[in-house]
C-alpha cells in the first residue's frame, strides 16, 4: 500500500508517501520563511496564496522520489486543522479533488494528532499510556494517550505558545525570523543564571499554559537594560529567557506524570528543535525513568510524513472517514 501525505496548516507545503509498512518513500517540505521575514512572522494571506503555488510541484515531487504516479497511490490523507483557515483549504481542496478524479479515499487528519504521531515513524514500539508534550509556534499543549489512536488534551495554552513568546522576543529584538531558531542558536553561549526570569506557572494549579505576561517580563527587562542585538549581554538574556520557557514546560510535563503515571513521554512539535528543550526533556525521562522520545528535527516541524503515517495508522485499526466531498478545514480544535 502507498499513501500520500499532504499537510498545508500554516506555511509550510509538504507532501509525503508512506508505504504500507510505515517506510517513508519520500518526504518534501517547502518553507515560506523567505516571503514571511520582511514581516517578522506569518501573514495568512500570503501564505496561502503560496500554497496554491506549490501545491503541485511539492506533490509531484514527492511521487518523483518514492519513484510512483498519482495512479500508484492508495489513499490520500491531508491535515484538516487546526491551523490558518485559507491554508488549511488548499490542502483539502487539493486532496479532495485527487481523491475524485482517482475513486480513492481521502482520509482527514488533525494536525496536533500528528505532530504527536511523528514520534511514532521512527518508533513503533512505544508504550502505553503516553504522555505527549507538543510545542510549536501555535500551540502549547498536554495530550494524554491511553492506547494507540486516542487523544486526551489535559492542558493548553490560555494566551501565548512557547513558540509564539520566543518568536515575538527575537522579532523585538531584531534577531530576525523565524525566531526560534535564532535564539537557540544564540543562547547556546549564554549563561542562564546571568538575568533571572521566574518561570510562569498558572495560579489556579491547572495543567494549563501561559506565556504572555512573561513575555511581558521579558519585555521589561529588555528595555530596562537597554538589550539590543548587539549588546554584550544578549547571549545570556536569551539563554535565561529560553531557560526559563523549558522550566515552564517541564513542570507541567512533571505534574501530569505525577498524576497520571505513563509508560512513555513524547516531545513533538516545531520547537522540539530547540537544543536545551530536548536535552532536558530527555534528562527528565531518565530521572523519572520513563523512556522520552523525541522526532528527529526534520520531523518535528510540519511535515507530510507524520499526516500520512497518522492516517495509515487509521487505516490499518479500520477507522472510516467520511465522503471526500463532506470534508472542510477547521482552524481551531475544540477543547473538549
Amino acid at each position: 500500500m502507498n499513501i500520500l501525505g499532504i499537510e498545508t496548516s500554516c506555511d509550510e507545503t509538504s507532501a509525503a508517501v508512506l508505504r504500507g509498512d510505515f517506510a517513508i518513500a519520500s518526504s518534501v517540505v517547502l518553507s515560506q520563511d523567505e516571503i514571511h521575514a520582511p514581516y517578522g512572522g506569518v501573514v495568512p494571506e500570503l501564505a496561502s496564496r503560496q500554497h496554491i503555488l506549490s501545491i503541485s510541484y511539492v506533490v509531484e515531487e514527492s511521487l518523483r522520489r518514492a519513484e510512483l504516479e498519482l495512479r500508484d497511490i492508495d489513499a490520500y490523507s491531508v491535515t484538516q486543522g487546526p491551523g490558518l483557515i485559507g491554508s488549511l483549504l488548499v490542502g483539502l481542496s487539493y486532496a479532495k479533488a485527487l481523491g475524485f478524479a482517482f475513486r480513492k479515499p481521502v482520509i482527514p487528519v488533525d494536525h496536533l494528532e500528528a505532530h504527536v504521531y511523528s514520534a511514532f515513524l521512527e518508533n513503533r514500539r512505544i508504550r502505553f499510556p503516553v504522555l505527549a508534550l507538543l510545542v510549536s509556534g501555535g500551540h502549547t499543549s498536554l495530550l494524554w494517550m491511553e492506547r494507540e489512536l486516542r487523544y486526551e488534551p489535559i492542558g493548553h495554552t490560555r494566551d501565548d505558545a512557547a513558540g509564539e513568546a520566543l518568536d515575538k522576543i527575537a522579532k523585538f529584538l531584531g534577531l530576525g525570523y523565524p525566531g526560534g531558531p535564532i535564539i537557540d542558536k544564540l543562547a547556546a553561549d549564554g549563561d542562564p543564571r546571568t538575568f533571572r526570569l521566574a518561570p510562569p506557572q498558572m495560579s489556579d494549579g491547572s495543567p494549563d499554559f501561559s506565556f504572555s505576561g512573561f513575555k511581558t517580563a521579558a519585555l521589561r527587562q529588555i528595555r530596562e537594560w537597554n538589550l539590543t542585538r548587539g549588546h554584550p549581554g544578549i547571549q545570556d538574556f536569551l539563554a535565561g529567557f529560553e531557560s526559563s520557557v523549558v522550566r515552564a514546560l517541564l513542570h507541567n510535563v512533571d505534574r501530569a506524570v505525577r498524576e497520571r503515571s505513563p509508560e512513555s513521554l513524547i516531545l513533538c512539535g516545531g520547537v522540539a528543535r530547540n537544543r536545551r528543550l530536548r536535552r532536558e526533556f530527555e534528562a527528565y525521562g531518565r530521572n523519572a525513568g520513563i523512556p522520552a522520545y523525541i522526532p528527529s528535527p526534520e520531523f518535528c516541524t510540519d511535515n507530510a510524513a507524520m499526516v500520512a503515517g497518522l492516517a495509515l495508522a487509521r487505516r490499518e485499526s479500520g477507522e472510516t472517514s467520511a465522503s471526500e466531498l463532506t470534508l472542510n478545514a477547521y482552524a481551531r480544535r475544540s477543547r473538549g
